[in-house]
């Protein structure tokens, strides 16, 4: 995680350079993105007697947003997104099988963007999230849980048409009941 938000600033830094003698609008207005990318849940289970695991999948969903901008070359926004995911953690000893899937994941919050040169915005967020988290068990269901989490997140956008763009986004969210996720998403957007 400490590798890719040094790489951003250091990118943020390259780039904002040459960019600061530019007259550079802060992005603003709607915007609404289809998002898909990795996805890896962390599940400690160490209440249990199952440690803690780890596993990959894809991750995917919808976001909208609105930015204000202030003057100069940032704006404050806010987010909102719905996502759903392919993961699950499955425990089989041949004889009893648990598998723990993660569902949907709301997520709602606030981010500042800087508009670095005309195509390209870098942007930091943070939120509130409640993921869903479901259990079977020998192919039973045991129902569901939805926790509470906060969000932190670094990315760009890159603009390809004059209201389209692309973005790349990472992420890590921390849930109560020892349930954290990091994500890396790609998306493809529109500013209306």
């Amino acid at each position: 995680m400490k590798n890719i938000a040094t790489a951003l600033v250091l990118a943020a830094s390259a780039i904002a350079a040459p960019a600061m003698a530019q007259d550079v609008s802060a992005p603003s207005g709607p915007r609404a993105e289809a998002i898909v990318g990795y996805d890896r849940i962390s599940l400690d289970l160490g209440d249990y007697g199952l440690g803690t695991y780890s596993k990959d999948g894809v991750a995917y969903g919808l976001a909208v947003g609105y930015d204000i901008p202030t003057a100069g070359s940032v704006s404050f926004g806010v987010d909102a997104e719905v996502t759903g995911s392919s993961t699950k953690v499955v425990f089989d000893d041949g004889t009893d099988r648990l598998e723990v899937k993660a569902g949907r994941d709301l997520y709602v919050g606030a981010r500042v963007t800087a508009a670095v040169n005309p195509r390209l915005n870098l942007y930091a967020k943070v939120g509130y999230t409640n993921a869903r988290i479901s259990a079977e068990y020998n192919g039973e269901g045991l129902g569901g849980e939805n926790g509470d989490g906060v969000r932190f997140g670094v990315g760009g956008q890159l603009a390809i048409m004059q209201r389209s763009y692309l973005s790349l986004e990472y992420r890590y969210s921390n849930y109560e009941g020892g349930f954290s996720r990091n994500q890396v998403l790609a998306g493809l957007g529109v500013r209306f």
